[in-house]
């Protein structure tokens, strides 16, 4: 049966709608970075591109499916920053990642070898400048190394850093052009296998030599090829200090988890690490025995950060990297950590800015192609339905006022990017919307052919009509879910956005539609068959019943 007319509360739902709305733009004007524009994708906005060329430590070629595990973890890395719109692509032995806008530091982040080993400090100095001898081992230096600091309490259950001293936390690769033959490749192993032998030398006087004579400014030839089982010479990621570290107590496939946040006490961002097992126990052994003295945390062959052990950690409880960081760095370092290391190291790689493919000239005709169609449609409604033409029409323009907030949203707070298949998206999904109006409609007409008034047949067809609208909208929905779970790259931002308008197509329709039809059919203006369209109806209607009361007086 139909709702009784006293069940229904039609101002309640549209105040809830108008409430949604007023709440997105809210956001949209009084938080974030107050852009009112969604993010474009790089079809329409240009973007970054970053080719990265595999290197093995003995020069041999990158199996497949070592490259094929490298594309992987770096796309697991791209949805952990949150930036849409990304393509990771093998081309021969390199690896090439495209993210739109022109943070080009983000796309190098995203190709960090991100090889992690925990070493023990032997010792420290500060690195000299470029053409200049540094101070011999065991020399008071310069500055203070960086990692260093005064003693802080003993009952603090993580080491600490200063961090007006401590080195930046994300390795970034100079930008060289990626070995391309079989010269160039065989000369890089040459260099990995030159430097192992004067940083990662058992010889104490060759050790002091490399101190003394490693050059922090020149892109690092071992960058992620360092053995962990032999000492290492390395700088810090700010060039700042050069540290000989013992060899490595913990793997970074030791890590569990990898966290950013905001330590309010020491007013700083730091990344908290929680190991596995096995390291968690190391780490629990190495801090009881060593308080007092340095831990490096080396990533790719760099000291990210040099704590000073201040107490012991229990097994099980969390560590933290502290530093110079940013909320941004932190966050970029944690999900590098988080989501592995990659199976190859890789050259550095050269950043280069694309030009958008398409750009804004095809964006607006795109959306005046779907401008077009939608006046259409509605101009179809308004001849075909008349005046209930009218609330399809406020119905659509009210789905696009919340499309367009929740995609600035989107865009501001998990880098979602808009790009011409998300448009094409976003056009379907409203059409579906207007098929669902067309369902409402016609079981009215249903109804009021049996011989109900407009105001008796607008409830009744309700009931009808949601059901069928709900199994549409369903079954779009799993569509477009298993699209976007099975796809890659552009398709998937159309399968989102038309995931997104299917849901808005339910909430515009309960909230909005079905509202104002119960509304108008309350009114005597619009229960008028020449506003509403309904004449032809209830005229037929008339006729049915004029005929069925002639049979049934014939029959008597």
């Amino acid at each position: 049966m139909a709702p009784s007319t006293g069940s229904v509360h039609p101002v309640r739902y549209l105040t809830v709608f108008a409430v949604l709305v007023a709440v997105l733009y809210a956001l949209v004007f009084f938080t974030g970075d107050k852009s009112a524009t969604p993010k474009l994708g790089i079809d329409l906005q240009g973007g970054t591109r970053v080719t990265l060329t595999a290197r093995t430590p003995d020069g041999s070629k990158p199996t497949p499916d070592s490259l094929r595990q490298a594309q992987e973890i770096i796309e697991t890395r791209v949805n952990g920053l949150g930036v849409s719109g990304s393509e990771v692509v093998i081309d021969g032995d390199n690896l090439v990642i495209t993210v739109p806008g022109d943070d080009s530091a983000q796309a190098r982040s995203l190709g960090q070898t991100a090889r992690l080993y925990v070493r023990p400090v032997q010792t420290s100095q500060a690195a000299a400048a470029p053409g200049t001898q540094a101070p011999a081992a065991g020399e008071t230096p310069a500055q203070t190394p960086a990692g260093t600091e005064s003693p802080a309490p003993q009952n603090r259950p993580f080491p600490a850093q200063d961090p007006s001293t401590s080195p930046e936390p994300a390795p970034t690769a100079e930008p060289a052009p990626a070995d391309a033959s079989g010269t160039e490749t065989a000369e890089a192993a040459d260099e990995i296998a030159a430097a192992r032998a004067t940083r990662q030398s058992t010889d104490p006087a060759v050790q002091q030599q490399a101190m003394a004579t490693l050059d922090c400014s020149v892109p690092d030839p071992l960058r992620g090829n360092d053995d962990p089982a032999l000492p290492l010479v390395a700088c810090s990621t700010d060039g700042q200090a050069v540290y000989l570290l013992e060899p490595a107590i913990i793997d970074g496939q030791e890590i569990a988890d990898a966290t950013s946040g905001y330590n309010s006490q020491q007013s700083r961002h730091e990344v908290s690490l929680t190991f596995k097992s096995e390291g968690s126990n190391t780490w629990a052994t190495f801090t009881s025995q060593n308080i007092g003295k340095q831990a490096a945390f080396t990533l790719d062959s760099k000291v990210v950060s040099a704590p000073v052990v201040q107490g012991a950690t229990p097994a099980g409880s969390s560590t933290s990297i502290t530093g110079s960081f940013t909320a941004e760095s932190a966050k970029e370092l944690a999900n590098t950590l988080k989501y592995g290391s990659l199976p190859l190291s890789f050259a550095a790689s050269e950043a280069e800015t694309v030009s958008a493919t398409l750009g804004l000239a095809s964006l607006e005709a795109g959306l005046i192609a779907g401008l077009v169609g939608l006046v259409l449609v509605l101009l179809y409604c308004l001849l075909y339905y008349r005046m209930l033409g009218v609330l399809t029409a406020l119905s659509l323009v009210l789905s696009g006022v919340m499309v367009y907030a929740i995609m600035v949203l989107l865009g501001r707070y998990i880098n979602f990017t808009l790009d011409l298949a998300g448009i094409a998206g976003l056009i379907i999904g409203i059409g579906m919307t207007a098929d669902s109006f067309v369902v409402f409609f016609e079981r009215i007409k249903d109804e009021m052919r049996e011989g109900r008034s407009f105001r008796s047949a607008v409830p009744r067809g309700w009931a009808r009509a949601r059901r069928t609208i709900l199994s549409g909208n369903a079954v779009s929905f799993i569509a477009a879910a298993v699209l976007y779970v099975l796809a890659v790259g552009q398709v998937r931002g159309f399968a989102f956005t038309l995931g997104l308008t299917t849901i808005l197509d339910v909430v515009v329709v309960f909230l909005v539609t079905w509202p104002l039809v119960h509304l108008a059919s309350k009114s005597p203006f619009w229960s008028k068959p020449g506003v509403n369209g309904l004449g032809a109806v209830q005229q037929i209607a008339k006729e049915r019943k004029a005929a069925a009361a002639s049979a049934k007086e014939s029959r008597v």
